[in-house]
């Protein structure tokens, strides 16, 4: 669940929000009352924990060339 950001347009308290994607926006400061504004890219990016998601996990290895292919040499044991 992401966390968002709201700025009260009265106060100008600032305060931050756990909540799921699908649950509708604070619309009343918590501290006066007034309406509140939620705040467009804040956030900070996403953060993946555990095993398996750094670049190098899905790399492919570098295959060897073909015996003939694209070398310039011809393979005469065929």
């Amino acid at each position: 669940m992401p966390t968002y950001d709201y700025r009260c347009e009265e106060c100008g308290y600032e305060f931050e929000k756990f909540q799921s994607m699908t649950e509708p926006p604070v619309k009343k400061c918590p501290k006066c009352g007034g309406k509140v504004q939620k705040l467009i890219g804040t956030g900070a990016g996403v953060i993946f924990k555990g095993s398996g998601f750094y670049e190098t996990d899905y790399k492919r290895k570098k295959e060897n060339k073909k015996p003939g292919s694209s070398s310039g040499k011809e393979n005469k044991n065929k």
